[in-house]
């Protein structure tokens, strides 16, 4: 239940505090008065879409801050996103906005847009003016249609509509399949050929080693320098071995070793000088060896070298279509996958129609039960809706939840139609196209009642997922639109009788209605210095019946301040102007009438 309302530099409002009690809490006051920045500053506070121009002229920042009774279900959500209570007893959310952002708290911790709208579904139901556009739309007559009933029956639809989506995304991946492959199909010798002819190219230049090119460059360096290699190489095995003056580096150590070899006999520190040279003696001798080898095996052989300088233009060739040697073998790779798979027939065409039919027809088969479900819960509906109209001086009103087949989607294969007749004798027809603005306002009444209705029976289960249980509040804009008379006096008895169960703040422009009110608030604007402002009071009995009298005889503002202090002397002194006599008789009728009203429920 929402306990109080504190609004600070939001539109006209500059600072007000406003308590609300149980039960049926009414504002009242001229149009334009301020009633609806009231009721757009809660919505605000609970998450609504504002923008910086709600801020009051000259402030830098707008602040809301609503304050609800909680219970378990509230601390359990509270839990569950590891946000403190305040106390045991209370909830605060809170908005502030500014010209640059604004951010909504809720007991003081930042919440995003998700978990603003999860806390807004289980604390109020907003029903606005606009709201009967809503309610003419065929998706917002399915989600109310599901949503209706017990909280068996509730979560029987709830899992068959998680089922039919299942399925339906189940249909879309093979119808897809199923449309890729046929496209697939009409290009698939086309394609086949291209992979074919570049995997036989690709093949023919039998690509294996990555490096190839790089050895083969090797090669072709050495062929075509093999002459000057093996001049070289032998010129290098007569420095290090043997040339005809003697003065090879083999020999000039061998001579020293030779000479080592004596001082060692004489002198033993000399030894590890001789092993150094007959080492180095050795490794020289085996370079020799080496290079000889090295120079006798080089060829010059014109056919090598022209067979490697082949198999280099290949190579290149190749790579100048796929990239670099190893992305061409990658690529090779590639087509040779890609081809398996085009050439794979373990899944034909029929395969995938098959499985396409099969996935639809289980689809189908789960929306003919939703369906089923969805009958059960209209004639549920259609019957707690009939009621509650012929309670809103609606007698000969007919109503009925047309199903009419579709196209399966996501959420079934039904187009929910709420069709009505009014009046006796008329078709059925459907809502949007059929009732007037008094006749809408009173259908979504009627229906909030068999919500709220449901709601009551079923008290004892805490179905937190239904945006129509644990509601503590309902706010109702101007829900009396084009209606009076004896019309308006049902909708007065209805409110009142809803305001048992759930705390309602109602704003109206009938005395009948706000005459039904627990509490009475009187909304106004007044000017203050060089500034307009809004204020609300809660109104006591004299000043309600002043206010009921001047909503009766429809007066202006100036006309019913004048006709206020007239009426107060009424009350206290009496009067012979029989209009104002007679006004505040109607009003205190108005109230006699409430009275009995409520005390024979």
């Amino acid at each position: 239940m929402l306990l109080s309302l504190k609004i600070e530099n939001f539109a006209l409002i500059d600072r007000l505090e406003l308590d609300l009690y149980a039960g049926l809490n009414i504002l009242t006051g001229e149009t334009g008065a301020g009633k609806s920045i009231v009721l757009d500053a809660l919505d605000a506070a609970l998450g609504g879409k504002v923008s910086a121009r709600v801020i009051r002229n000259g402030a830098e920042r707008a602040n809301i801050e609503a304050t609800f009774s909680t219970n378990q279900a509230i601390a359990q959500w509270l839990e569950s996103q590891e946000i403190d209570a305040i106390d045991a007893e209370t909830l605060i959310c809170s908005r502030e906005i500014t010209i640059k952002s604004n951010r909504t708290r809720v007991n003081g911790v930042v919440v995003n847009k998700q978990q603003i709208q999860e806390l807004r579904d289980r604390l109020v139901e907003i029903t606005a003016q606009g709201q009967t556009i809503l309610l003419s739309q065929s998706a917002q007559q399915r989600e109310l249609l599901d949503s209706f009933g017990d909280q068996a029956f509730n979560q029987a639809i709830s899992l068959q509509r998680q089922k039919v989506a299942k399925l339906f995304e189940t249909k879309e991946r093979s119808r897809k399949a199923l449309f890729e492959r046929q496209q697939n199909e009409r290009n698939r010798l086309q394609h086949l050929d291209m992979l074919r002819y570049q995997l036989k190219e690709l093949a023919a230049a039998n690509l294996e080693d990555p490096d190839e090119l790089e050895q083969l460059e090797s090669d072709r360096n050495r062929l075509a320098h093999s002459v000057e290699l093996q001049k070289q190489g032998y010129a290098v095995y007569e420095a290090l071995y043997q040339n005809d003056s003697g003065n090879a580096c083999a020999d000039l150590l061998g001579q020293a070793e030779s000479i080592l070899t004596e001082m060692v006999l004489l002198d033993r520190e000399a030894e590890g000088i001789l092993e150094l040279v007959s080492s180095a003696l050795a490794q020289v001798e085996e370079a020799g060896r080496q290079i000889n080898n090295y120079a006798n095996r080089l060829d010059s052989d014109p056919e090598q070298l022209e067979t490697i300088e082949q198999r280099i233009n290949q190579i290149k060739q190749i790579c100048r279509k796929y990239g670099t040697l190893p992305e061409a073998i990658a690529y090779m790779e590639k087509l040779q996958n890609e081809l398996a798979e085009l050439t794979d027939q373990s899944i034909s065409i029929e395969d995938l129609e098959r499985k396409a039919e099969s996935d639809l027809q289980s689809l189908l088969k789960a929306c003919k039960k939703l369906t089923e479900l969805r009958r059960q819960t209209a004639i549920a509906l259609e019957k707690a809706q009939i009621e509650a109209l012929k309670m809103l001086a609606m007698e000969k009103v007919r109503f009925q939840v047309g199903l009419y087949p579709v196209e399966p989607t996501a959420l079934g294969s039904d187009h929910i139609v709420f069709e009505f007749s009014p009046n006796l004798g008329e078709p059925l027809q459907p809502l949007a196209e059929t009732a007037s603005g008094g006749e809408m306002s009173r259908f979504l009444l009627a229906l909030k009642t068999c919500f709220v209705q449901q709601k009551t029976r079923q008290e004892s289960q805490a179905d937190a997922e239904s945006s129509h249980a644990k509601v503590g509040t309902m706010v109702f804009d101007e829900i009396d639109t084009g209606v009076s008379g004896r019309v308006a006096q049902a909708i007065a008895t209805q409110l009142w009788q809803l305001s048992r169960s759930s705390q309602i703040l109602c704003v109206t422009h009938q005395p009948l209605i706000a005459a039904i009110a627990d509490r009475h608030f009187h909304v106004s604007k007044e000017v203050v210095g060089d500034r307009t402002k809004v204020q609300i009071r809660l109104l006591e009995l004299e000043d309600r019946k002043q206010e009921l009298a001047q909503i009766a005889s429809g007066k202006s503002a100036e006309q019913g301040k004048r006709k206020k202090e007239k009426g107060k002397a009424v009350l206290q002194q009496g009067t012979d102007d029989p209009a104002l006599s007679q006004a505040i008789a109607f009003a205190e009728s108005l109230l006699e009438q409430a009275a009995a009203i409520k005390n024979q429920k």
